[in-house]
């Protein structure tokens, strides 16, 4: 069994870059046939200049799906080869107009009569085949530009982890876990604050003695993730000590614990959830948008120095 048969589709960019590989050294030879001064990956920008003349290398890379610094790449070996001139266009000095050279002219006819050649021996190929791998490969690049195949890897990978994921309450022997990571995460951006010890080496007395809750995620045997509610009068809880430690960032961990503390608020009879932040946590902030919190100027004064922004959210009963 050869590694295809045995990973299957899973090496689907890795057996298409073999077939392209294959196909690219055996257009190689055609254009040998043809006595083609040509590289294969030159014939798309070619042709551009060759049916448009006066197109400028934006255009052109727009034209054929490549990025502007490999379409440039190409121009400047067919300029080498002297097959195409490079002028700056007259309407916009920054833009660079590419036309045929005599030589590339004089070239035309018989790589058009080559390509009519290749596109016949290529439709005869197609119909050797059970699927047509022309269409296969449009709806390929159709179903991925609705939808990334990075996204689709990361939806399942997010599901499988998911079940794996477990919030569960906090109890004394997680007390070093729930400081780490706090401390881990507020050390690489700020400092370490008295007030932020007072909960983070005595939670019970400073969190759950109060009528506050700790929310702990455990992945794979580990703790990972935590969050805490704690009281500030009778219907309004602070969302603090929220941390999803490095190695499980990515897994919507923190989205797990954001939408379990807003459940236990509501169970404890919050109708309001305050949190404070900095306005240098971008992914921290979305995060909080996304669960439905808003910036509000109506909070007390923090006690803490890094905090910038102050955001609430109101829970319907």
């Amino acid at each position: 069994m050869n590694f295809f048969e045995q990973v299957g589709s899973a090496a689907l960019g890795s057996r298409l870059r073999r077939l392209s590989e294959q196909m690219t050294a055996q257009a190689a030879d055609v254009y040998a046939l043809y006595h083609v001064p040509c590289e294969p990956r030159w014939f798309p920008v070619f042709y551009l200049v060759a049916t448009k003349p006066g197109l400028h290398v934006g255009e052109i890379a727009e034209s054929i799906g490549q990025t502007h610094a490999a379409v440039s790449q190409v121009i400047k070996e067919l300029a080498k080869h002297g097959l195409v001139d490079v002028q700056r266009g007259e309407a916009d000095l920054r833009r660079s107009v590419v036309t045929l050279t005599t030589q590339g002219a004089a070239l035309w006819p018989t790589l058009q009569q080559q390509a009519a050649d290749v596109r016949q021996a290529t439709e005869e190929l197609l119909a050797e085949t059970r699927h047509n791998l022309w269409l296969a490969m449009g709806e390929m690049e159709y179903a991925l530009s609705r939808n990334s195949l990075t996204n689709r890897v990361k939806a399942i990978r997010d599901q499988r982890t998911a079940a794996e994921v477990q919030i569960i309450d906090y109890a004394p022997q997680y007390q070093p876990a729930f400081k780490h990571l706090n401390v881990e995460w507020i050390e690489h951006y700020f400092r370490l604050e008295p007030t932020d010890l007072k909960a983070l080496d005595h939670p019970d007395e400073y969190i759950i003695q109060r009528g506050g809750h700790i929310l702990l995620a455990s992945y794979q045997g580990s703790i990972v993730g935590t969050c805490a509610l704690i009281p500030m009068d009778t219907t309004t809880y602070e969302l603090a000590k929220m941390a999803v430690s490095p190695v499980a960032q990515g897994l919507g961990i923190g989205w797990r614990l954001g939408e379990a503390a807003i459940a236990k608020a509501q169970v404890l009879g919050a109708s309001r959830l305050y949190l404070e932040s900095n306005t240098k946590l971008g992914p921290a902030l979305n995060l909080y948008h996304k669960l439905g919190f808003r910036k509000t100027v109506a909070g007390p004064p923090s006690p803490y120095e890094r905090c910038d922004i102050q955001m609430e959210l109101l829970i319907s009963a």
